[in-house]
């Protein structure tokens, strides 16, 4: 992972990118296990959006995350919790003692892994029978306010390959078939995969906020910025009613053991 990517994104990764919904939760708890008797390493735990929600349900969460500023947001807004353990390591070498946590959580991060050697630190560090859980929050890809949006990404960055989120792009410019494959190569054996409804309702600063959240998207000192704002703004205003947009959003998840 190039953990640089997301220098300086933090405060607004923070405040624009969406939680998971509480059908998600309450599946993990419910139906995976996940409770005040379990430890969870949540890797690639970013600005701990995830992090937060398992707080709530786990014994003692391990958020593992190698970017300094994601991190840091986290801490800031997590250490009054005395089950949150801050960690400064990767994916790949996470520091964490052998056998010694009951799930893995990877929200919004596995595409930027290192797979194989990702696969071998979760059987490293995870308790006999224990599993990884993959999710992301996925554009609904047949709505047109996510089709013109990712064609003005696509105009003006560089960088972007495509959306993220499961197997809709969950590996970057791959079709699902593949990203499927993918799921099963790195589970050893059946997983499970599941979907919960996820919309979120954007202001324009809240639509503008979470574009820009992006490792991909462009910065204020990049010459074609005013341009790309005003395109992301006239692609909200001909969606919003009543000043809101809609962007339909689904949580996917993959759930097995490696």
């Amino acid at each position: 992972m190039n953990e640089k990517k997301f220098d300086g994104l933090g405060k607004i990764y923070s405040k624009y990118r969406p939680a998971y919904p509480q059908a998600f939760i309450e599946y993990l708890q419910t139906t995976v296990g996940i409770s005040n008797k379990t430890v969870v390493a949540d890797i690639g735990s970013g600005t701990g959006k995830l992090t937060k929600q398992l707080l709530d349900i786990g014994k003692k969460i391990f958020a593992v995350e190698p970017n300094a500023d994601m991190r840091e947001v986290a801490e800031l807004n997590l250490n009054g919790f005395k089950n949150y353990v801050s960690v400064n390591a990767t994916a790949e070498n996470t520091t964490l003692d052998d056998n010694s946590v009951d799930f893995i959580t990877v929200a919004q991060a596995f595409h930027w892994f290192e797979r194989a050697k990702f696969k071998q630190e979760c059987k490293r560090i995870l308790k006999p029978n224990g599993k990884v859980i993959l999710v992301w929050n996925t554009r609904d890809f047949t709505d047109e306010s996510v089709i013109e949006s990712d064609g003005i990404n696509r105009k003006y960055c560089p960088d972007f390959s495509g959306f993220s989120g499961g197997a809709h792009g969950a590996l970057y410019n791959v079709t699902s078939a593949e990203s499927e494959k993918e799921f099963k190569n790195f589970f050893d054996r059946e997983y499970e995969s599941m979907e919960f409804k996820n919309d979120q309702v954007y202001s324009l600063e809240g639509f503008i906020g979470r574009t820009l959240s992006a490792s991909y998207a462009l910065k204020e000192n990049d010459e074609n910025y005013p341009a790309y704002i005003n395109e992301l703004t006239a692609c909200f205003k001909k969606h919003a009613v009543d000043g809101k947009m809609i962007m339909p959003n689904i949580t996917t998840s993959y759930t097995g053991s490696v």
